[in-house]
C-alpha cells in the first residue's frame, strides 16, 4: 500500500464517481520503492471520452495549465503536488529525435500494454489508489530491489535517442547496474549516431539531473564510457588514456580522477541548483586540458604543464554543445582556469595583494570548494588528510579582506577625476584601472588615500 494524502484522494473519487479509473505511474511509484520523494505525479485515466470532459471535472480543484494538451496531457497544481493527467496511449517512432513520435490514445487500453511504452521497468510500475493494488507487469519492483536498470521493449526502447541519457542519469541517481540487454541496445544506437539527434537542450537537462540529483554522478559517467558515448561528448574521452603521475595521483588516470572528484564535489553541493551544476560541470572539466598538455619531464615524471589554461577553451567549446547559457558558462570557465590556485598561493606563502587580485577573476568562495573536490577527489598512500590546509588558509585570509565572494569595490570613481577638474575622456578608463590596480596592490585603502594617489599619478 502507497500512501496517498487525502487531498488527492478526494480528487481520485471525484473521477472515479465521473467513470474515470485512475492509476499512479512513473517517479511517484518509483520513488516510492526506492525511499525518494517527489510533488510530481504522473497520473494515466482510464475511461475519458475527451479532454474537455476531463478539463471540466478537474477544473474545480485549481487552474489547469495548457502546456502538454496537444499532446493528451492536462496539467494541475493541486494541495503541494504538479500533477499530469493523461489517458493511456501508445507511441511508434515516425521521424527523426526524441519528439519523432505518433501517438495514439486507447481509454479501455490495459496496463500492461500501456506501460509497454515506457523506457526502464522501474518507470513502469503502477499503483490503483481505490484499490490499493500495485500493477507490476515488468517486474519493476524486483528490480529496483536487485539494484537492475532494464528496459521494458528491446523492440520500442531504440526508438527514442533521449533514453540514452536517462539510462546514464538513472543509474546514477538510484545506483543501478545496466543490464546486459540494455547496455547492448545502448552500445549500438550511439554507434549507429542516435546521441546526434538531440538537441543540445534535452542533453543538458539529462546531464542537470545526473549532476544534481545522485550521490555519486561517478556511475552515471562511467556508464556513458561503457555504453561508447564518451566520444560524442570529446574530448573526454581521452581522459582515460591520460595517465598521471603516480605519487599525487595513486588512483591512476585522469579519467579516474575526474570521476572521484565529482563524486567528492556532490558532497559539497548547497541546494541551489544554479549555483551546483556551476560547481559541478567545473569538476567535471577541470583536467580538461591535461590530455593535450601531459609531457614525460627529464627526472622522467609526467607532469601537465598550463593544463588549466589550455583546458578554458576545450571547457568553453564543450559547455556551448550542450548549453547557450553564457552566464553559466562563463562562471564556470574560471573556476577551471584556476583551480590550482589555493595550493598554489598556500604553497608560496602568497601576500594579500595576490589574492585580492584573485578576486577579480573569480569566486574564491566556489575556488575554494573546486579546489578542494580536486585535493581529496584520488587515492592516497598512507592515511588521507583530514582537512584540506590550503583552502582553510586562503578561505580565512579573503574572508579577512573582504573578498571572499567578490572582488573589493574601486575606490576611485569617475565623479573623482571630474571634481579635480578633469573633462571625461578616453583617458578616464586608463586612469580608473590604474587606480584599481594600485589599490589591489594595497598602495591605499581609503578613499582619502585614492584621491592622494589620484593627484601624485596626476
Amino acid at each position: 500500500m502507497i500512501p496517498i494524502p487525502l487531498s488527492l484522494m478526494r480528487l481520485i473519487e471525484h473521477l472515479e464517481r465521473n467513470g474515470i479509473k485512475s492509476i499512479f505511474v512513473g517517479g511517484f511509484v518509483r520513488d516510492h520503492f526506492s525511499g525518494h520523494t517527489t510533488s510530481d505525479l504522473d497520473i494515466e485515466l482510464y475511461g475519458v471520452s475527451s479532454l474537455e470532459q476531463l478539463e471540466a471535472l478537474l477544473a474545480p480543484f485549481g487552474k489547469i495549465g495548457l502546456y502538454g494538451k496537444s499532446f493528451g496531457v492536462i496539467k494541475l497544481s493541486f494541495a503541494g503536488y504538479s500533477i499530469d493527467f493523461s489517458p493511456p496511449r501508445t507511441e511508434s517512432k515516425a521521424g527523426f529525435g526524441h519528439k519523432g513520435f505518433e501517438m495514439a490514445w486507447f481509454s479501455d487500453l490495459s496496463f500492461t500494454d500501456a506501460a509497454r511504452r515506457r523506457d526502464f521497468t522501474i518507470n513502469a510500475i503502477g499503483y490503483d489508489p481505490l484499490a490499493q493494488t500495485l500493477l507490476d507487469p515488468y517486474g519493476g519492483v524486483e528490480d529496483l530491489k536487485h539494484k537492475q536498470l532494464k528496459c521494458v521493449d528491446p523492440q520500442t526502447f531504440i526508438d527514442d535517442p533521449l533514453r540514452l541519457l536517462r539510462a546514464v542519469q538513472f543509474a546514477a541517481r538510484f545506483e543501478l547496474t545496466c543490464d546486459e540487454t540494455l547496455l547492448a541496445l545502448c552500445r549500438d544506437m550511439i554507434a549507429k549516431g542516435s546521441l546526434q539527434e538531440l538537441p543540445k537542450e534535452r542533453i543538458f537537462e539529462e546531464f542537470k539531473k545526473l549532476l544534481l540529483q545522485s550521490v555519486h554522478p561517478s556511475i552515471g559517467m562511467e556508464l556513458l564510457r561503457e555504453m561508447g558515448g564518451l566520444d560524442f561528448f570529446a574530448p573526454l574521452d581521452k581522459l582515460d588514456t591520460t595517465p598521471q603521475e603516480a605519487d599525487s595521483h595513486p588512483e591512476g588516470s585522469v579519467w579516474n580522477h575526474t570521476l572521484m572528484a565529482l563524486d567528492t564535489m556532490a558532497t559539497l553541493r548547497s541546494g541551489q541548483w544554479r549555483d551546483d551544476i556551476v560547481l559541478m560541470l567545473a569538476m567535471l572539466l577541470h583536467d580538461i586540458g591535461k590530455p593535450n598538455t601531459t609531457i614525460i619531464t627529464s627526472d622522467g615524471s609526467l607532469n601537465a604543464p598550463k593544463h588549466a589554461e589550455e583546458g578554458v577553451e576545450l571547457a568553453r567549446n564543450w559547455l556551448y554543445r550542450i548549453t547557450e547559457d553564457k552566464d553559466l558558462i562563463e562562471h564556470i570557465l574560471p573556476l577551471i582556469r584556476y583551480h590550482g590556485w589555493p595550493r598554489k598561493l598556500y604553497r608560496a606563502h602568497a601576500n594579500d595583494s595576490e589574492i585580492l587580485h584573485l578576486s577579480t577573476h573569480v569566486s574564491i568562495s566556489d575556488l575554494i570548494l573546486v579546489a578542494q573536490a580536486d585535493f581529496f577527489g584520488r587515492s592516497f598512500k598512507g592515511d588521507t588528510p583530514k582537512s584540506f590546509e590550503a583552502g582553510e588558509w586562503l578561505r580565512e585570509r579573503a574572508s579577512a579582506l573582504g573578498v571572499l565572494h567578490n572582488p573589493l569595490p574601486p575606490l576611485l570613481m569617475g565623479r573623482d577625476l571630474i571634481a579635480l577638474g578633469l573633462h571625461p575622456s578616453e583617458k578616464f578608463k586608463s586612469i580608473l584601472d590604474k587606480a584599481y590596480n594600485a589599490q589591489l596592490n594595497q598602495e591605499f585603502s581609503t578613499h582619502e588615500g585614492a584621491l592622494a594617489w589620484l593627484v601624485t599619478y596626476l
